[in-house]
Formats: structure tokens, C-alpha cells, sequence
């Protein structure tokens, strides 16, 4: 690196190089760090936030009909029979209506204090603002006080002030009409089968309310128009997700318990859930009224309850094996919904989908424990058919830990891996290594460097396939991925089970090369994909070869890239002589000695485990889609945004 680049000279830092963004501007440039990407999920998202806004009105008492209507041009409209938001000037901003100011301006609203919602599932003050920001669209008309009033917004800039279009009998509340900005989404268009699916949804989860869908764009045998009212709330919900489904339980075990009377706070919790060996568990949770797909701490505290609940009942019935039971036992067919309400709760990132308030957990598991336990005492027969279910899945559970520990030794026949899989010799998973080679010379040198009573060996025959560039029918048929399944003992997707795994380390080991790199980046990718929960349990680890062997007289070192490489040509190694330079084309050129010492062996070498940020937000999965997806125009825009790094470390 040159000394004037160091030195900053050549270039102009001063105050005019500071580039200030207006608010919705940096939602157009970033709408990634507001709703999570740029994709399907995201462009929906836009319609969870508007409709979530329709919801808190409801919850709070001040509307019960919401209608969703789905225009032929693409464009959505959200109606709700509420207060109306305001139009009158905002204080801090009298030549502006409030309207106005929460359309333009993040982190305004009416959710901060508590005064106007008790409960509400937006927090932040920037649902609306950058729904309007994203949209090439947005019209918004207000009933209040028998007046009807209207603005209309492009991009986040208001197209005109708020215009008072005369009087209205009959009607009061919030309409807002937006279209989604093709410059930010491309040709993306709603899916009215999942925009259904969204209100019926928030139907369940609050039985005071109405939802009215209707759509102008056909989706298959999805109905054009519909009218979805649950008295019964999450029971309705989990009878209509069970449907003819056989169960353990004649009834499920459902309620809905206040949180003021109990811990003095505002709120509820309410719950449904049912156990069934017809299907797998499921769990879908709630926090006023916004999904929460990651879950979070209340549902935590919720299987919690039922996790302690049960293995008491089995300690009165005199049942000792019910202590065996974990919460995965109980969630393998569990089917279970539950929605929380509470004020000012706290999400994992913009998009809600984790929950992070920690006093939810103590709520939930303390409001449903009792209720759960009484509602066991009263039902026998049910209790005891859920007990010996999951006392059977518990039994299995340690059945196929104990069949992978004594069938380790056969497993190469059973793979049918022959001189590909080349097996350590423990009979435990604790402790084992599977180390995932490239290519056979690399795996000849593997095998020597290798101590065969823990680390295993996996030569890939070459570069695995990228998942998501490839149907999903092609996985199962590709020999790299068909391999790496049978070796480590799982399935893919739905059918992983972290607790089948046949070792305890899976180490990805390549070339330190651009080649090697990639091979790697393709391995994660499969594994964040297909089997997530392995790298959540830090079972996923990178090894960490050499790229170059230097040598002074009986000097040898070996460095990791360039950079560390130009250090120590400076520096010297301490031998006499020239200092001769080695550049590795791949690990099956170092010697089985080397190897081990540099990267097989655990008191030398340097291992980096997989891990995924808990509170990225989803940010992790919206890059590997962006770098490795099906869509060229998001790597390439991705390396427009970032080429300029790569420019810097070139100068």
C-alpha cells in the first residue's frame, strides 16, 4: 500500500465529503435494513404493516371490521371502521397535517407513550413511512368528524397537501391505498393466497374483530371474496389447522389468561395446543397480533409451562420416565399456537420476527403453568394418552443416539461409501470430527495426517451444488449432497434431526484458495439451508490451511495469505540465506506431517466455527439469498454497493 494513501495525502476529506440523506431517502437506498430485503417475504411485509396498523386499532377497542381488497393494477387497499388518523396540524410541524408527518417522517406516531394504544404491534414509527417511502403509489383517506379527507404520496413525497373532500354520514376510519415501487422490486406482485392467508390469520388471533377480503386477481381455488370472524380465537385456529387430524387430546388445551391481576402489567396471553401423530408439531406465535416466526422469549416461557407441567404429572401418575422428556420431545408433535399482548415489547430488528422481552417469558410460563396443570387433573384419559406419547418419542429420541454410537463401526457398508468415507474408529459422537475434503489428493494427505480414533475423512469428488440456484428435486439426486447426508446420518430440510448426527465436528477443509473459498461458501450455503439447526448448535467449523510455506536455511514457517507472507519476508525468519517461497496449489501437495500440524491437529491448529448473529434480524438469510440465490441482479447490485472496498485494498 502506498505511504501517501496512509498518509491521506492525494485525497479530499473535509466537510463537503459528508452526504446527509433524507429520512425516506435512506429507506429507498437501504429498504433491506427496514423490512428485511427485497424479495417476496419483504414485499408482503409491506402488507403486514399497514394491516397491522388496521389491527391496533381493533385491539384497542376502537374498530372491529377491516377490510382487505386486492386491485386488478396490483395496488392494495386497507380499510379500517376506527378513529381515523389525524389531520389536524402537528404541533412540532403546523404547516403540516399529522397525516402528513407519519407518512414522511420515520419514528412518528402514536405508539410511543401508551396514551392512544395500550398494546400495538407497531413500536418503532416506521411502518407507515416506509411503506410509503417504497411505494410508487400511496392515497390515504380519512373519515373523522363526518368529514372525508385526502393526500396522496410518490416515492414518500406528497403529491399536494391534504385536501378536505366534503362531508361523509355513515363512515369513519383509515383507508390507505399504496402499490409497491417497481424501481425497488422489480416485477415482484402480491400473491392473493398469501394475502389471505395474512388476514385470516389476524382473524384468529383477535376474535373481536372482522376481516373482509376480497381480490380482483384470481390464485387458483382461492376465493375471490371472503368474510373471516373467530369467535373462539385460537381454538378456531388450531381446529382449522388440525382439521380431520387424529389427536391425543379430544379437546385441545386452550385459554386465555389477563396479566394485570397477576403481575400487575397490561396485557393477555393466549394459547391453543394439541398433540397428534399424524403430522409433525408446529408452533406459531404471536405478539400483538404480528407474527413472530423466529419465536422468542414467550414462546420459551410457554413450552416452559407445558414442559414442567407434564413431567410433574408424570411424577404424581408414578411415571419415572416422563424426566426424559426435553422440550423437543414435546415439540416433535405439538401443535401449538399462542399470541401475547403487552406494551412495549421488544423485537429482534424492524421486521418482528423474534421476540426479545424478557419478563414475557416469566408471564407466560407463570399464566399458563397453572391452567395447565388443572386442565391434566381434569382430563385423564387425554393426559395420560399425551404422556405415553411423549414418553415414546423421548424413547426413540435415546434409541437413535444409542443405534448411531454401536452401528459407527459398520456404518462404511451401510453407506456405500467405499474408499470415499474413511471412518474413525470411536463408537461416541462426543468428540468425533468429520472433516469434509476437496478432492481425492487433498484426502490422501488427509488420511495420513489424520488420528483415526476421532477425525473422519470425506473427499468430495467436486464443487457441491448450489441449493439455491437448483430446484429442489436436483438435491436429492446430487452425489456430493447425497454423500454428505449419509455420512453424517440426517436428512435435509424438515427431515434434519440435530440428535442423529454422527459426529460431533464437521470441518470444512479447502484449498486457502479463490477455488477453495467458493467450495466452502457452497458448503455453507447447503448447510445454513438445509440443516441450520447444525450450525445454531455449533457443530460447523472452517479449518484454517496455509497458503504459503516459507523456508530460511533450517528456518520453516508456514502464513495463511499475502498479507501475513509480506510481513515476514521484511521481517525475516531468523535462518540464514534467501528466504525460499512456497505457494500451496491445493492441501494435497503439503505432506501428511504438515497437515496435521498446521491444520488436523487440535493442539495446533486454528479451527473458525459457523455461527449466525441471534439478532441480525434475518439480515443473514437475505444475504445468502442476494450472493448464492437464482437472481443475478441482486449480486450484481450487491457488487455495485460494495466494488468500492475492493478498489480501496487494490490501490
Amino acid at each position: 500500500m502506498p505511504n501517501d494513501l496512509l498518509s491521506g495525502q492525494g485525497q479530499t476529506y473535509d466537510a463537503s465529503s459528508i452526504e446527509v440523506l433524507e429520512p425516506l431517502e435512506a429507506v429507498r437506498l437501504r429498504p433491506g435494513m427496514y423490512i428485511g430485503g427485497i424479495d417476496e417475504r419483504a414485499y408482503h411485509h409491506l402488507a403486514a404493516e399497514i394491516l397491522d396498523n388496521a389491527m391496533d386499532e381493533a385491539v384497542a377497542g376502537h374498530a372491529n371490521r377491516i377490510e382487505v381488497e386486492l386491485h386488478a393494477d396490483g395496488s392494495l387497499t386497507i380499510r379500517d371502521n376506527g378513529r381515523g388518523i389525524p389531520v389536524d396540524p402537528h404541533p412540532k410541524f403546523p404547516d403540516k397535517s399529522a397525516l402528513e408527518v407519519i407518512l414522511t417522517t420515520l419514528h412518528s406516531g402514536g405508539k410511543f407513550n401508551g396514551k392512544a394504544y395500550e398494546t400495538s404491534g407497531g413500536l418503532h414509527g416506521v411502518g407507515s413511512s416506509v411503506v410509503n417511502a417504497l411505494s410508487d403509489l400511496m392515497t390515504v383517506q380519512v373519515a373523522l368528524n363526518k368529514e372525508l379527507y385526502e393526500q396522496s404520496f410518490s416515492r414518500g413525497v406528497p403529491q399536494g397537501p391534504i385536501r378536505k373532500l366534503g362531508p361523509i354520514q355513515n363512515r369513519r376510519g383509515t383507508w390507505v391505498t399504496f402499490h409497491p415501487d417497481p424501481q425497488i422490486f422489480g416485477t415482484q406482485e402480491f400473491k392473493p393466497a398469501r394475502l389471505m392467508k395474512m388476514a385470516r390469520s389476524k382473524a384468529y388471533i383477535f376474535s373481536g374483530v372482522e376481516i373482509r377480503w376480497k381480490s380482483a386477481i384470481p390464485d387458483g381455488d382461492m376465493p375471490m371474496e371472503a368474510t373471516f370472524h373467530f369467535p373462539g380465537g385460537l381454538a378456531d385456529y388450531l381446529a382449522d389447522q388440525l382439521e380431520k387430524a387424529t389427536t391425543y387430546a379430544d379437546r385441545p388445551f386452550a385459554g386465555k389468561v389477563g396479566f394485570q391481576e397477576k403481575f400487575g402489567v397490561p396485557g393477555s396471553v393466549e394459547w391453543a395446543v394439541n398433540w397428534t401423530p399424524s403430522r409433525d408439531g408446529f408452533i406459531s406465535s404471536y405478539c400483538n397480533t404480528v407474527p413472530t416466526p423466529e419465536g422468542g422469549t414467550h414462546e420459551a416461557g410457554f413450552w416452559a409451562a407445558i414442559l414442567k407441567g407434564i413431567r410433574a404429572y408424570g411424577e404424581r401418575v408414578k411415571n419415572r420416565k416422563a424426566e426424559q422428556i426435553t422440550r423437543d420431545d414435546m415439540m416433535s408433535g405439538g401443535c401449538a399456537l399462542i399470541s401475547v399482548f403487552i406494551r412495549e415489547p421488544q423485537f429482534v430488528g424492524q421486521t418482528k420476527d423474534r421476540l426479545a422481552t424478557e419478563e414475557a417469558a416469566k408471564w407466560v410460563e407463570n399464566a399458563v403453568r397453572d391452567h395447565f396443570d388443572t386442565w391434566l387433573a381434569a382430563d385423564p384419559k387425554s393426559a395420560g394418552a399425551i404422556l405415553d406419547f411423549l414418553v415414546l418419542r423421548a424413547e426413540e429420541r435415546l434409541r437413535r443416539r444409542a443405534e448411531k454410537e454401536t452401528q459407527r463401526k459398520t456404518a462404511t457398508k451401510k453407506l456405500r461409501l467405499p474408499g470415499k468415507l474413511v471412518d474413525c474408529s470411536a463408537t461416541d459422537r462426543r468428540g468425533t470430527e468429520l472433516f469434509i475434503v476437496e478432492g481425492d489428493s487433498a484426502g490422501g494427505s488427509a488420511k495420513g495426517a489424520r488420528d483415526r480414533n476421532f477425525q473422519a475423512l470425506l473427499p468430495l469428488r467436486g464443487k457441491v451444488l448450489n441449493v439455491l440456484g437448483a430446484a429442489s428435486s436436483k438435491l436429492g439426486e446430487n452425489a456430493e449432497i447425497r454423500d454428505i447426508c449419509e455420512a453424517l446420518g440426517v436428512g435435509m430440510g424438515t427431515k434434519f434431526r440435530v440428535d442423529d448426527l454422527r459426529y460431533d465436528k464437521i470441518i470444512i477443509m479447502t484449498d486457502a484458495d479463490v477455488d477453495g473459498a467458493h467450495i466452502a461458501s457452497l458448503l455453507m450455503t447447503f448447510f445454513f439451508t438445509q440443516m441450520r439447526p447444525l450450525i445454531d448448535k455449533g457443530h460447523l467449523y472452517l479449518a484454517c490451511p496455509p497458503l504459503y510455506r516459507l523456508t530460511q536455511g533450517a528456518k520453516r514457517l508456514y502464513v495463511a495469505d499475502d498479507a501475513e507472507k509480506e510481513v515476514w519476508l521484511q521481517k525475516g525468519l531468523g535462518g540464514k540465506g534467501k528466504i525460499d517461497v512456497q505457494r500451496f496449489k491445493g492441501l494435497g501437495e503439503m505432506d501428511a506431517k504438515d497437515l496435521k500440524d498446521t491444520t488436523m491437529n487440535p493442539a495446533t491448529r486454528k479451527l473458525i466455527r459457523v455461527s449466525i448473529d441471534d439478532e441480525d434480524g434475518g439480515e443473514t438469510g437475505d444475504l445468502v439469498e442476494r450472493l448464492m440465490g437464482k437472481k443475478p441482479e441482486l449480486r450484481f447490485q450487491y457488487i455495485q454497493e460494495n466494488a468500492r472496498f475492493v478498489e480501496e485494498l487494490d490501490v
